[in-house]
């Protein structure tokens, strides 16, 4: 079992930044391809962006490609999601996502592990 823990989230305006954090249990953190969803109030959950085992590849929806990197420390046991130039339309709940299977992955479906979600606000 591999708990998940995000952290990083809150309020900024358009244009600001973030970074998220999620941090994982266990000793297997290398083993598996981590990514991030979000939710907005009303609407399905949906990719953001995902990076193999060891970060050599990367995937990302295109309403972020250019303003949010993804990255992870395998010393650490924690993935990152640096997101800026946000936009209000960014306002959502992000949820950091363990996949035992895929390389990187754009779909939810085969997901093992969530973390519990972070909001994410931005004011315009």
């Amino acid at each position: 079992q591999v708990q998940l823990v995000e952290s990083g989230g809150g309020l900024v305006q358009a244009g600001g930044s973030l970074r998220l954090s999620c941090a994982a249990s266990g000793r297997t953190f290398s083993t598996y391809a981590m990514g991030w969803f979000r939710q907005a109030p009303g609407k399905e959950r949906d990719f953001v962006a995902s990076i193999s085992r060891f970060g050599r590849n990367t995937a990302y929806a295109d309403s972020v490609k250019g303003r949010f990197s993804v990255s992870r420390d395998n010393v650490k046991n924690t993935v990152y999601l640096q997101m800026n130039n946000l936009e209000p339309e960014d306002t959502a709940v992000y949820y950091c996502a363990a996949d035992t299977i895929r390389d990187t992955f754009t779909s939810g479906r085969r997901i093992d592990y969530w973390g519990q979600g972070t909001q994410v606000t931005v004011s315009s």
